[in-house]
């Protein structure tokens, strides 16, 4: 019975409802610290991203959404396109949940992936849209996403 608890337990505590606050260090780093003296912009990285490989980089862009359930995932604007969703390695850091609007610099990888309709109903949850608006998302969507393992915030 133990066993059946813990089974049942595990995913709860581990799930964007939980709360962690952001770790920073003294520079203004969340999570690894990186060199920042010369990110790219997310113009440099569509160009990077034609050739459809993963392309590991530091690039700088504002904040245009924050998960507003604890901070597990942030999305940055795109001049070239739809804003990219970035969400943080090994699940390890979270963003303060009022960054919206500042700007970002980020460090790690993007690479093109399908997103399923239960994560993009997630994010639109962690979002706080409508639940008739939540009820729309009904395929799976090709994007752009980035695994950062570190942030600096400006």
């Amino acid at each position: 019975m133990k066993k059946a608890f813990l089974l049942f337990l595990v995913p709860i505590l581990f799930s964007c409802n939980n709360t962690q606050p952001a770790k920073e260090s003294a520079e203004g780093f969340i999570g690894e610290k990186f060199d920042a003296s010369a990110p790219i912009t997310m113009a440099d990285l569509n160009a990077k991203m034609k050739e459809g490989k993963p392309v590991t980089a530091v690039v700088t862009a504002p904040i245009t959404g924050v998960c507003q359930v604890k901070g597990c995932w942030m999305t940055l604007k795109n001049e070239g396109g739809e804003d990219v969703r970035i969400t943080f390695k090994d699940y390890a850091f979270f963003v303060p949940k009022d960054c919206s609007g500042k700007t970002a610099i980020i460090n790690g990888t993007a690479s093109m992936d399908t997103t399923s309709v239960a994560e993009l109903k997630h994010y639109a949850e962690d979002d706080g849209q409508k639940k008739e608006e939540i009820e729309k998302i009904t395929e799976p969507k090709i994007e752009m996403v980035f695994e950062a393992s570190g942030v600096l915030l400006k």
